[in-house]
């Protein structure tokens, strides 16, 4: 699917499309992926990059690619750590 939208001619004149395409279907990707309402994976190839160019784009935007906190993430360790000493 494509989207037309208007910009002004003089704003144009000192663009290239082709980078004015890439960077607002990055801006738009990375609005998606804040806002939750697609995943990373999708959100990259919305933007036309693998997945770790659009980790960098995040990291640049200061946009969290892991979504967990801290308490989350001790818990799952102590988890994870409790599992492996079962399996010994």
């Amino acid at each position: 699917m494509q989207i037309a939208i208007d910009l002004p001619n003089d704003f144009m004149a000192m663009q290239v499309e082709k980078k004015v395409k890439q960077e607002m279907c990055l801006s738009y990707a990375l609005r998606l992926f804040k806002t939750s309402r697609v995943t990373l994976s999708k959100a990259a190839e919305l933007a036309d990059l693998d997945i770790y160019d659009f980790i960098t784009c995040c990291k640049k935007e200061r946009i969290p690619v892991i979504d967990i906190t801290k308490e989350e993430l001790l818990g799952e360790i102590e988890v994870s750590n409790h599992n492996d000493f079962n399996c010994r």
